[in-house]
């Protein structure tokens, strides 16, 4: 016979016997929820009005939408927020989880507020065992309400949780805290390589940076391998660089997992491809004879869409063979198609959308994108471009793996953190 024992899979060496269940209100000094009524906004005030959904990723997220309050209201309804508070999303967004942070807000009815009892167990444990699937899927089986979903405070209360000794609480939770020191470093990493991509494509594009046999310089003019200056750029109409074509229809029913043809459909390009499009993801059977095919440098553009901006989306497929289905724009170019497809992305993106046709369903016709006006360097040049910003995305891309892997490696820590051992017992 199987008996569950309240010990966790995954341990620390110097702690010993079972984990004891109490209940979150047991804890707690005070668990209350925000205010049911709606303050008066001022726009010039200093304090925020905060819900459940400003409670993202384990912090209060202020936006620009977030409305602010003025003092006045800020005292009238201030609630008895310290260093040992826990927020909790329960109305609409339901389990999300944040330290308060000292700022100075007035809490809606969305969120409710946790203040632990310091004495008895460790605030950073109590945040992370909240965090868990077993806590979260308690508090989804117990919501009430049909459109809008609603956590009661008496459930919260009344929620049990399993606990080990206070030392060891610090100890999980001092732990469990460094890898999320780690994790933030990533996700800090990543936001700065993005914001030096942006910054130094707009300046590449506006020729504030050109590229010599060294890298880049600073200066507007830059140099060729030989020492000799790079041509100024060429202002031309984008139907000018190019022979342009369409894709032929593949529809979502001709895509099968092991299919034999690697194809491209429009929709995928503003949902799961950059610029660069090097491994396709999707694959059918269709006959090659009856479809176009790409030809390695071939920029595609969307020909039809939702938005005009999602529509303004470029990419270069570095493969022969491919096949492009229909609402699919191709450029068929002796430009470098990955500058191109950087280039279009990000100088020519809202000079494209301008180009769309229609409201609900928009269009992009090749008879409109021919007239855009692009400028253009040599190849030389381009290519430079297109190798340094390719490069820096490959940076971004692994750092936003790492950054993925530590938490998956986060999760399977606290899956096994606060998931019992079962024994085999024998009668």
């Amino acid at each position: 016979m199987g008996v569950t024992c309240k010990v966790p899979q995954l341990r620390f060496g110097e702690f010993s016997g079972e984990w004891e269940e109490k209940k979150l209100g047991d804890i707690s000094v005070k668990i209350s929820d925000g205010i049911h009524s709606t303050p008066e906004y001022d726009e010039n005030g200093l304090f925020y009005f905060v819900n459940g959904n400003n409670l993202v990723n384990g912090k209060i997220k202020i936006t620009d939408n977030t409305k602010k309050v003025a003092e006045e209201e800020y005292f009238k309804h201030k609630r008895p927020l310290g260093d040992n508070t826990i927020l909790l999303s329960i109305n609409g967004t339901i389990g999300n989880v944040a330290f308060f942070n000292n700022e100075k807000i007035v809490l809606g009815k969305s969120a409710c507020y946790i203040n632990i009892n310091e004495e008895k167990t460790n605030k950073y444990f109590i945040n992370d065992i909240l965090k868990t699937t077993s806590v979260q899927n308690f508090f989804y089986s117990e919501v009430t309400g049909s459109t809008i979903k609603n956590l009661s405070l008496s459930t919260i209360k009344n929620t049990k949780l399993n606990l080990p000794s206070k030392q060891e609480q610090e100890k999980i939770a001092s732990f469990l805290s460094s890898v999320d020191g780690r994790i933030e470093q990533l996700a800090k990493k990543e936001q700065l390589l993005r914001e030096y991509k942006k910054g130094v494509m707009q300046k590449i594009f506006s020729q504030e940076l050109r590229f010599h046999p060294k890298g880049i310089s600073s200066q507007a003019q830059g140099t060729d391998d030989d020492g000799s200056e790079f041509p100024e750029w060429v202002e031309k109409k984008l139907g000018e660089i190019g022979f342009f074509t369409k894709g032929k229809g593949i529809s979502k029913n001709d895509i099968v997992e092991n299919g034999d043809l690697e194809c491209i459909r429009y929709g995928e390009l503003y949902t799961n491809y950059k610029e660069i499009i090097s491994k396709t993801i999707s694959k059918t059977n269709e006959k090659s004879d009856d479809l176009v095919l790409s030809r390695a440098n071939d920029v595609i553009i969307p020909s039809s869409g939702e938005t005009t901006l999602d529509i303004a989306t470029a990419s270069c497929v570095l493969k022969d063979n491919i096949a492009l289905g229909g609402d699919l724009n191709i450029i068929r170019t002796n430009e470098n198609g990955v500058f191109l497809a950087y280039y279009l992305n990000n100088e020519k993106k809202y000079d494209i959308a301008k180009l769309a046709q229609g409201s609900s369903v928009v269009h992009l016709y090749s008879i409109h994108l021919k007239t855009l006006k692009i400028n253009l360097p040599t190849i030389r040049e381009q290519t430079k471009i297109a190798n340094f910003l390719s490069s820096l995305d490959t940076k971004i891309e692994q750092a936003n793996k790492e950054l993925n892997l530590t938490k998956e490696f986060k999760k399977a820590l606290l899956q096994k953190m606060f998931v019992w051992r079962r024994y085999d017992v024998k009668l």
